[in-house]
């Protein structure tokens, strides 16, 4: 019989997590799907996550749930122009965010996710290193801020973490009164609102932060990424008033629509192998993309101890 391994991100819903050997960030299922011995590996994600999947394990069959599951800086960045900025900076590394199609992974030297980017940003530089940075133009901008970085960016962004924005931020704050506040965003939101946050990190490390909150009790947690990790959060600290962060008018309903089309109907058809099985990549197509994906992992291995070990989500409280 078959070896089935489920794979969910954080962004997806709580019932679909519950459907998973392994929930996590892109950088967690990353090394997760590499070193899985299965058959098969359903990811409940987006199609990038998939193809990332199958470039580091090509010999499992790695499937996705539904075809509509892009990406919006997948969407937002034609190939061949990518190519012709890359080469009009020939003396320059190529970083390159996860959140990229197989053919973009391909013109990068360097794969980062949201966890890794500072520290391996960080050490190109220590190295003498100069920088261009795609596809994410929210993320790049926050670190050339952040840390004084001249990276030419190139020009898409995530349609769920751009819509947040300082003015609704500022009447969120507002709305709580004199209760202490906080802010925590995901670097693929715009710079005002990270300028204004009190921790920007990945989606692992938004959750590790509000594990840890030990400020006052009554304080309001605002969180600006996708709604998904809210459960997580919530299961977490279930003694917390965590929150979406407003996009306007006090609105907390940001999700990603690619993310929600991993229903409950459509990962069980999965995982009896129906669905949109990666099996478009060229060997040579594989071969390329993961010499950078390697690389970020091999960095991220040296630096942080991470656990990959295969781990049941939590079951929601009754």
């Amino acid at each position: 019989m078959a070896k089935v391994v489920t794979l969910a991100h954080y962004y997806t819903t709580p019932e679909i997590q519950q459907m998973a050997d392994k929930v996590g960030d892109s950088l967690e299922l990353s090394l997760f799907a590499r070193d899985a011995e299965a058959d098969i590996i359903v990811f409940a994600g987006v199609r990038f996550m998939a193809e990332t999947a199958k470039i580091l394990n090509p010999n499992a069959t790695v499937v996705l749930p539904d075809r509509g599951s892009t990406c919006s800086l997948v969407e937002q960045t034609d190939v061949t122009a990518l190519k012709a900025w890359r080469e009009s900076y020939p003396d320059h590394v190529h970083v390159s965010y996860i959140n990229s199609s197989a053919e973009h992974k391909a013109l990068s030297d360097w794969i980062v996710t949201s966890r890794n980017v500072d520290d391996i940003i960080a050490h190109l530089y220590a190295e003498g290193k100069k920088v261009i940075f795609s596809p994410d133009r929210n993320m790049g901008a926050y670190l050339n801020f952040q840390y004084g970085y001249d990276m030419p960016l190139w020009s898409a962004v995530c349609e769920v973490h751009d819509k947040f924005n300082q003015k609704a931020l500022d009447e969120g704050f507002a709305s709580v009164g004199d209760l202490p506040h906080y802010l925590i965003a995901h670097p693929e939101s715009p710079l005002p609102v990270l300028q204004q946050a009190d921790y920007v990190g990945s989606t692992s490390g938004m959750l590790n932060w509000v594990k840890a909150f030990d400020k006052a009790p009554e304080s309001v947690i605002f969180v600006a990424t996708e709604d998904g990790i809210l459960y997580n959060m919530k299961l977490a600290r279930p003694d917390l008033d965590i929150r979406q962060a407003p996009i306007y008018a006090g609105c907390q309903c940001n999700q990603c629509p690619y993310m929600k089309l991993n229903t409950i109907e459509a990962v069980k058809r999965a995982q009896q192998g129906q669905g949109v099985v990666i099996d478009y990549l060229t060997p040579e197509q594989i071969e390329a993309a993961r010499v950078p994906i390697d690389r970020m992992l091999a960095f991220s291995e040296r630096q942080y101890a991470l656990n990959v070990a295969v781990k049941q989500p939590e079951a929601v409280p009754a």
